[in-house]
């Protein structure tokens, strides 16, 4: 997954005041993990949001966002959202989403 520069530098800045934040170079890009368990990542012109199962439809009716699919298969509870839309209703609002779901899993 190749990435962005900008939309990284975005995404650590934005969560650089959070608290059990991790990042991981993957697929060529990178995610960044809440306690361990995936949150986030970047690839180009795109983020990437771990929301849950529960919350992906609610998660699909924002600007921008639509579901992951990788080799043909889709990802459950994991969105793409396209970047000026995303920037536009608030990193931070994304980021409080995914934060829901991968703070609720138990700490790896």
């Amino acid at each position: 997954m190749p990435y962005d520069p900008h939309l990284a530098d975005l995404m650590r800045a934005a969560l650089e005041p959070r608290r059990g934040i991790t990042e991981k170079a993957m697929f060529g890009g990178f995610c960044w993990f809440l306690n361990g368990n995936m949150l986030c990542g970047v690839e180009v012109g795109r983020f990437m949001f771990r929301v849950g199962k529960e919350r992906e439809a609610e998660a699909k009716k924002r600007p921008g966002a639509e579901q992951v699919v990788f080799s043909g298969r889709r990802m459950g509870g994991i969105v793409w959202v396209e970047a000026d839309a995303c920037l536009e209703t608030g990193l931070d609002s994304w980021i409080d989403l995914a934060s829901q779901f991968a703070g609720s899993l138990p700490p790896k």
